[in-house]
């Protein structure tokens, strides 16, 4: 076990590999592009955006690429340094704050901005339940009436398909099949999960959705959840073999996402689903 088992520890060594994740595989590439279908239908055409949990600030640099006022807050001191260099080398610096932060006090006041994101995990990492009600109340509290919420997290299900896929094809010091059980009652990945079976972590520590889940906790935050959709779908397993894929065989993956968008049931399949809410 690491000696410090965070988000903040985890993200600050992941440096830029955050930035580059989202345009590294197909799998990384449909959750970028699956989140942008969204919030190129749902954004309103300019304002003030919150970009909460936005690690390197690839969405951020986006948004203000296409005349967005951004604010980006994370709690990885090493993230919002890489994202204030990325909007900087991007040219968008004058309109990107990068600031540390977390999610479950986003130190802004209420209805200070237009639309929030809230996208590749940040709710996840919040370990605590009652800390995840206070992070979800905070999106609704700084989101100005009637403005768009976006929030992903990472999905259980696929997750237990992953390690359970894996079973015996590992290096068994790796092999985490034995707290599959307790993962699926739970979806808690945490240091008390790693020590009781006595395994080093293949991640970050995160809290694993279901579906159902996710839209509650954004129901009791006040938010008014419109679409639930998981981002990688029915792709979400596989995602190392991707690249050998030819060209014919990687938009059919594609044009199986997109037709599935929307589905409530594709969501608890998917390694990210997403939620489309408003204030």
């Amino acid at each position: 076990m690491p000696e410090e088992f965070t988000p903040e520890a985890y993200y600050d060594e992941y440096g830029e590999r955050e930035w580059d994740r989202l345009d590294r595989d197909l799998y990384g590439e449909l959750e970028h592009d699956e989140t942008w279908n969204y919030l190129d239908r749902h954004l309103p055409e300019s304002g003030r955006v919150l970009d909460a949990g936005g690690g390197a600030g690839r969405y951020s640099v986006e948004l203000a690429d296409r005349g967005y006022e951004v604010t980006l807050v994370d709690r990885s001191s090493e993230q919002v340094a890489l994202a204030r260099e990325n909007a900087a080398e991007h040219g968008v610096a004058d309109a990107v704050t990068a600031r540390t932060g977390d999610v479950r006090d986003l130190d802004a006041e209420a209805d200070s901005f237009d639309a929030t994101l809230c996208l590749g995990g940040p709710l996840s990492h919040v370990l605590d339940a009652g800390e995840r009600e206070t992070a979800a109340a905070e999106l609704q509290r700084v989101t100005d009436p009637g403005g768009p919420v976006f929030v992903s997290v990472m999905g259980r299900l696929a997750a237990l398909q992953t390690i359970a896929r894996m079973a015996g094809r590992v290096d068994p010091a790796a092999d985490e099949t034995e707290i599959l059980p307790r993962l699926a009652r739970t979806g808690d990945y945490d240091a008390d999960l790693l020590e009781a079976f006595d395994l080093e972590p293949s991640g970050p520590p995160m809290h694993l959705f279901r579906a159902d889940e996710l839209r509650e906790l954004l129901q009791r935050a006040g938010l008014t959840v419109h679409t639930l959709t998981g981002l990688e779908s029915v792709a979400s397993q596989r995602r190392d073999e991707f690249d050998a894929l030819g060209d014919d065989h990687r938009e059919a993956i594609r044009g199986t996402v997109a037709a599935l968008r929307g589905d409530p049931g594709v969501a608890d399949l998917s390694g990210h689903m997403l939620a489309v809410a408003s204030a």
